[in-house]
């Protein structure tokens, strides 16, 4: 007589290919989650840091206030695409 079935514990195959995938899903979830937990400690509430305006955005930005008017705005424009 056998000491257990294949799915009952005994020393058979168990649930094979299937069981295996499990196991390696359920390792690949628990890394990710470490991965995301590292991460977010690491930045410790920060946001990212603003990033540089390029002069095209300040020269936008002087325009919308009215600080140039539109042919200033064209010329260096002009000059700084070129």
């Amino acid at each position: 007589m056998m000491w257990g079935g294949m799915y009952e514990g005994g020393w058979g195959m168990g649930y094979g290919i299937m069981g295996m995938a499990h196991g390696l899903l359920w390792l690949v979830l628990i890394g990710l989650g470490i991965a995301v937990l590292a991460r977010s400690l690491r930045n410790d509430g920060r946001s990212t840091p603003p990033q540089e305006e390029s002069a095209l955005d300040v020269l936008k930005k002087r325009y919308a206030r009215g600080e140039i008017d539109k042919d200033e705005f064209e010329q260096k424009k002009r000059d700084l695409l070129s």
